[in-house]
């Protein structure tokens, strides 16, 4: 038994998918919803608003349980990016803040805060250290008392290439120590590895809903812990970000006093309706149960894999695991393994000079073995 049901996902009849950490199949149930959504709107316009509210409403709160988080401090975004964005040009910046960031970084999690150099903040960059260039807590510490205090340590909660996983509540320690803001993007995460946001200390989350959540691009959610709310200038005030929301005689900016502030117009109705409906399959499986069945299939990944010559390029480690495997073989280029394995009915993706795989919950054993043996074959040809 797999802890997501496989009959959801008909992406199984066609492929062995093990590219979650790229872009994540949806599941029927969450196509359902996006077409019921939309198919309500074409019957009847307007009047599917309000319980297209309630609706958005019910995801906010199934959204703040898989982040452990108030309902009230999550807001709906388009992507990773645009969060990001609200933090970084939301915040007052000074000329000499300090940003640290890890320099192996996916480029939407490092660019926001380059983009900050003519407002005179400063970027310094942290080093993975360790065995497999992997990215411990000691290389965050280093970089955070090299120089005055940062005003913010930003980075992923889950690296995207190698898979290394950040200890988010020692970094969280080492942050307050210093009187610094975290900011974290939990995209590789969030939906797979079970979260504890607000009794970590993150101040500022933000997730795609394409990866490990299971639901369509372009729909996100962003986290604000409500103590840093009044820290972030909206950046898109509209009619949706005020307490006054629908009264609109009412032209008084006076913003609501939750992060739906930053949400400012019309949300994305049928994606968030997918989104939701891919919650509701994570919360009832439970994300501990994925996560434990996930770590399963990565440990026979990792030993198959080696078994027919790969070397494993993750931090297999209890605290820095993820769902994300990356390993490499001698032979072909990665781009071209990853090539003829998807020829082979198996997607996976070369990521950071090796082969990126990465299960979900409605993943086998069988997938892993059919992963083993295209390998296998491709690698003795």
């Amino acid at each position: 038994m797999t802890p997501l049901n496989r009959e959801h996902f008909p992406v199984t009849d066609s492929w062995t998918y093990l590219n979650h950490a790229g872009i994540a199949p949806m599941p029927q149930p969450s196509v359902d919803a996006m077409h019921l959504r939309a198919t309500e709107v074409a019957r009847d316009g307007e009047f599917s608003y309000a319980a297209h509210r309630d609706e958005i409403e019910r995801v906010r709160l199934s959204a703040a349980r898989l982040m452990d988080v108030p309902a009230t401090d999550v807001a709906f975004v388009r992507n990773t990016t645009a969060g990001l964005g609200f933090v970084a040009n939301g915040l007052d910046w000074t000329p000499g803040d300090r940003v640290v960031v890890p320099d192996l970084e996916f480029p939407s999690t490092l660019y926001p805060w380059l983009a900050l150099a003519d407002r005179g903040v400063v970027i310094d960059r942290v080093r993975p250290i360790g065995p497999g260039g992997r990215l411990e807590i000691a290389a965050f510490a280093e970089r955070i008392t090299a120089g005055p205090p940062p005003r913010l340590v930003a980075t992923s909660w889950v690296q995207f290439g190698r898979g290394w996983r950040v200890d988010l509540a020692e970094l969280s320690r080492l942050c307050r120590e210093v009187g610094a803001l975290l900011c974290v993007d939990v995209i590789q995460a969030l939906g797979v590895v079970p979260a504890r946001l607000e009794e970590w200390g993150v101040d500022f989350a933000m997730a795609d809903g394409h990866k490990w959540l299971l639901g369509p691009e372009g729909t996100g959610v962003l986290y604000v812990r409500g103590s840093r709310l009044d820290l972030l200038r909206p950046l898109e005030p509209g009619w949706n970000s005020v307490r006054h929301r629908e009264e609109w005689d009412n032209l008084d900016l006076t913003f609501d006093d939750s992060a739906r502030r930053l949400e400012g117009g019309m949300p994305n109705v049928t994606g968030i309706a997918a989104l939701g409906a891919s919650m509701d399959l994570l919360l009832a499986a439970g994300v501990p149960a994925i996560w434990s069945h996930v770590n399963h299939l990565c440990d026979l990944i990792c030993a198959g894999l080696t078994e027919v010559g790969a070397r494993v390029l993750s931090d297999r480690s209890q605290h820095g695991r993820s769902g994300i495997v990356m390993v490499r073989l001698d032979g072909p280029p990665m781009p071209l393994l990853a090539e003829q394995l998807r020829a082979r009915g198996v997607a996976v993706s070369p990521r950071a000079g090796g082969l990126r795989i990465s299960p979900h919950g409605y993943n086998t054993e069988r997938d892993v073995e059919r992963l083993v043996r295209a390998v296998a074959e491709v690698a003795t040809r």
